[in-house]
Parts: structure tokens; C-alpha cells; sequence
């Protein structure tokens, strides 16, 4: 388990939805609970906080086993839109309480609105009604902003993060803040989903990582979970499949060496392959959260 700032313990392996249709979720959710999973990852923007729910509910474990963790869409910033974005979330979950609440996007564009949800989420943690509050996609210049105008640091700051792209200086701002690094696309999804950008290079693919999963007779996605692991971050892979859901919690009878863990490192390319925190096309931004 990984402590955050404010006592509230997460599991080092999460479970994600990102992608994840609402008719596989349920089932999905309910074997990665059954597998071991005790984290739940979702978004309003994912469409799916439904049928997570509903997943968590089948597992039949006591709530509090399980840590929600969930995102408010940019269209619903602004201070009384984020506490009415929490009420959406939860009705939908079927949960009353939501363990960790995070911003989805820095929004630059109309940050004001962005410092406006996040006070929003400080007075849902005042309440006791979210018990850890953090942030996704934020880069150090967007949290040194948010750091000097609010009161809560954030438990947590997700970003992309896996082999070809791992932000140091995004995980540098985050150590020194006492905000923990949570990993979305640990296993390099981004680098071979589609609709994101040409020129990408499938980190599955790469050499380095075949031959260390090859000395360890294992897959290129459990060594990537182990170096996240061994380097003290959460990662939340994702998926629908059986097979992969289970491969993806069988991480902890095994360690890689200093020599991997550095050669893992240096693979670093320093190519995003999901949306730019900064990027001037803010249309995603205006899609509407649906009440129900």
C-alpha cells in the first residue's frame, strides 16, 4: 500500500476503465475485485461510472475494501458545477462517498474555473464526503499556480507515465509538493491506441523490454507494472480481457535488478502520445456530462 499526503492508503496496482465499454465493464471490474484489485480508476468523461458501480456491488466486497477513484470533467468546473459534479458521480456509482475526486484536465484555457472546482473539491474533503483530492495532467507550471492559490495540496497528480515517456520533471514537482505520481497509461497504451498522434513506437515492441521480460519469463506489461512498483508509484493499467486482467496484479513475487530498472529508464524518449495538458485545441472540453 502507498500512504498519501493525508494519511488515506492506496493499493500500488490500481484497475482503470479508460476506454472500457459500459456493457464490459461491469464484468470487468467484478474479476479484477475477484482477482485482487482493491482500486477502482474511472471518469465521468469515460461514460462508464455506471457499470463500475454496479461491477463493485457484484464483487460482493464491504465498500470500504474497495478505493473509488474518479475524475470531474472540465465542463463541469467552476466551484457550485464541481460539488454538482460530485452529486452526478455518485449517483451514478450508486456510492455516497467517493475515496479519491480529481480534476481531469489543467484546462489552462479558463483556469480560473479550474482553481474554482478544485476549492470545490476541498470543501467535499472538509465535509468528509471524498477522502482524498488530487489532480491529472498537471505539469509543474500548473501546479505551482494551483499550490499559491489554494490551501489543499493534492494527494495525487496523474499523468501519463510509462517507458517511452516518463516526465521526470513532472514527477520531480510532484515528490517535492508531497503529491504522489499515479501513472495512466503504465503500460505504454498510449503508444499504440488509436486516435492519438502519427509517429509513435509501440513500447511493447522494444528490445530492451522483451529481453528483461524474456530473463524474467514474463510479459512486457508485468515488467513495466514492477518498475512502477519498485520506483514507488501507483499505475493503473486497464483492461477487458481475463487473461490480461489477471496477468496485470501478478507483480509481486518477482523484482527487477538495478542494472533493468536503469536500462528501463533510459528508455525515456520524451514523446507524449496522449493530449498535451497545454494544447490549443480545447474543443474536448465542452462535451457535456450527462445527469444520469
Amino acid at each position: 500500500m502507498l500512504t498519501l499526503n493525508n494519511g488515506v492508503q492506496l493499493p500500488e496496482i490500481g484497475f482503470g476503465v479508460f476506454q472500457s465499454a459500459p456493457d464490459e465493464t461491469t464484468e470487468a471490474v467484478r474479476l479484477a475485485l475477484e482477482t485482487g484489485y482493491r482500486h477502482i480508476d474511472t471518469a465521468a468523461a469515460y461514460g462508464n461510472e455506471r457499470e463500475v458501480g454496479e461491477g463493485i456491488r457484484a464483487a460482493g466486497l464491504d465498500r470500504d475494501e474497495v478505493v473509488i477513484e474518479t475524475k470531474v470533467w472540465v465542463s463541469d468546473y467552476g466551484y457550485d458545477q464541481t460539488l454538482h459534479a460530485f452529486e452526478k458521480a455518485t449517483g451514478k456509482l450508486g456510492f455516497d462517498r467517493i475515496d479519491v475526486l480529481i480534476l481531469h484536465h489543467p484546462a489552462p484555457d479558463r483556469f480560473a474555473r479550474t482553481l474554482d472546482a478544485y476549492r470545490a473539491l476541498e470543501r467535499l474533503l472538509a465535509e468528509g464526503r471524498v477522502r482524498a483530492i488530487g489532480v491529472s495532467n498537471f505539469m509543474p507550471h500548473h501546479l505551482e499556480r494551483l499550490l499559491a492559490e489554494t490551501d489543499v495540496v493534492p494527494a495525487l497528480n496523474q499523468i501519463e507515465l510509462h517507458p517511452y515517456f516518463q516526465q521526470r520533471a513532472a514527477q520531480q514537482a510532484n515528490a517535492a509538493a508531497g503529491i504522489l505520481s499515479q501513472a495512466w497509461s503504465p503500460i505504454g497504451g498510449a503508444t499504440f491506441y488509436p486516435g492519438f498522434r502519427d509517429g509513435r513506437r509501440n513500447v511493447m515492441e522494444d528490445p530492451a523490454l522483451l529481453a528483461i521480460a524474456e530473463a524474467h519469463g514474463r510479459t512486457p506489461a508485468q515488467v513495466m507494472l514492477r518498475w512502477h512498483v519498485q520506483q514507488g508509484r501507483n499505475a493503473i493499467p486497464k483492461s477487458t480481457n481475463p487473461g490480461r486482467i489477471r496477468e496485470n496484479f501478478a507483480v509481486f513475487d518477482f523484482a527487477l535488478t538495478d542494472e533493468q530498472i536503469a536500462a528501463l529508464d533510459a528508455l525515456d524518449t520524451g514523446f507524449r502520445n496522449g493530449p498535451d495538458p497545454d494544447g490549443a485545441d480545447t474543443s474536448r472540453f465542452e462535451r457535456v456530462i450527462p445527469e444520469a
